[in-house]
């Protein structure tokens, strides 16, 4: 066995690349949260100081504190730590829901909506889009969809589910609406705003939303894997119960625990300690989110310049991750050497990484947080590659 190859494993992305990867931009760690990063990697490094058996009432850290300021600053009333975006759909959907139970989802939801209902044993509804190139949705379909569920199941669906803005094409939908529209039939809202909490303004009140779930490691600046799941009081009591179970024998029993996160969010060191480090900056940079908005516009004007290139998805954007269809490049890499590689290949040596080694027919870029510089240079960048396998750059 060799085990030289797992000793000072480093990543190949250096500090002087631009990431371009949709999933990292908004979990880039500020300087100061890499201190924080290397100063809290030791396991269970938050639980130095634990009193309550909880970390999320760990006051040493101020975690306890983090809690309360979060759900203030999403206008929430309640904020769980949990493993992730993921975690908090099944958390929500557990205590919503019983196995056979309709929810109705939007037809962009992530991969996780649906695996949240399988393991619940629900059945799903889903609200349509409108196909390519705009896969937009109308909000109206979800008032449609319910009353086809009341009028064949005798009872509305169980959880209307908004994805705040998708991971394919970076769509977004004004949770508003469809918040209009659950207060309407009384029905449980939950928003997913996976890519927006974190890095754009978010208020649950004025959504009308009952939950909202978020990725630390995706738009908090935080390291993974952690997510939160903010709620209203109406719903905190049933969707975070406390343990009930009680030994037979030793009458041992826990009754601070909460079994849907494991008894104790599963984020005992380097995620909420980041999380935590990276607060300060996160609620600043959410105050730029127009800047960051009108970048990814311009990005995408310029980047259009090279032939056939074409974003798809909402126009104009409205959040600065994007799907591009890049034909012109899928054909120079039917010739190259390299086929779809030549692309990475290209990019890597203008140090720009994130997109997907061996795709060419299309790609998927998230602009947040890079300055104009820096999206100059990923343009440039473009165009060289452009020009030196005759693809026309208008």
């Amino acid at each position: 066995m060799n085990l030289n190859k797992y000793k000072n494993v480093k990543r190949r992305i250096g500090k002087d690349w631009i990431n371009l990867n949709p999933i990292q931009r908004g979990g880039v760690l500020p300087p100061e949260s890499r201190e924080t990063l290397q100063s809290f990697g030791d396991g269970y490094s938050t639980c130095d100081y634990c009193l309550e058996g909880r970390v999320d009432l760990v006051d040493s850290p101020p975690i306890d504190d983090l809690a309360g300021d979060i759900a203030k600053f999403v206008n929430m009333d309640e904020i769980m730590f949990t493993a992730g975006c993921r975690h908090a759909q099944w958390v929500a959907l557990k205590a919503l829901t019983e196995p056979g139970d309709v929810i109705v989802i939007d037809s962009l939801a992530h991969y996780t909506t649906y695996l949240a209902a399988e393991n619940l044993d629900l059945e799903i509804r889903e609200v349509p889009h409108n196909g390519y190139p705009d896969f937009e949705l109308e909000v109206e379909d979800y008032a449609d969809i319910i009353e086809e569920v009341e009028e064949k199941k005798g009872e509305t669906p169980a959880v209307l589910f908004l994805t705040h803005v998708d991971y394919r094409y970076g769509n977004r939908i004004n949770p508003e609406k469809v918040g209009k529209i659950a207060k309407k039939w009384k029905i449980p809202y939950f928003v997913n705003a996976a890519y927006t909490g974190g890095i754009m303004p978010i208020d649950g009140r004025r959504w009308k939303s009952d939950f909202i779930g978020f990725s630390g490691h995706k738009s908090w600046a935080s390291s993974g894997p952690i997510g939160m799941l903010a709620t209203s009081y109406e719903h905190s009591e049933k969707t975070f119960p406390k343990s009930e179970v009680k030994g037979p024998w030793s009458g041992r029993g826990f009754t601070k625990k909460i079994p849907q996160l494991f008894g104790c969010p599963p984020v005992f060191g380097a995620p909420i300690a980041t999380l935590m480090s990276s607060f300060p900056h996160v609620y600043e940079r959410v105050q730029n989110w127009d800047e960051h908005l009108e970048n990814a516009r311009w990005f995408v004007d310029k980047l259009e310049k090279i032939e056939d290139f074409r974003q798809i998805g909402q126009r104009p954007r409205k959040h600065t991750l994007m799907s591009i269809e890049t034909p012109s490049f899928h054909r120079v890499s039917k010739r190259h050497e390299r086929r779809g590689f030549f692309l990475y290949d290209e990019l890597k040596e203008r140090k720009i990484a994130g997109i997907q080694p061996g795709l060419t027919k299309m790609i998927k870029i998230n602009t947040y947080g890079l300055s104009k510089e820096e999206l100059e240079h990923v343009i440039s960048s473009f165009y060289e590659i452009a020009e030196k396998y005759d693809v026309e750059v208008g």
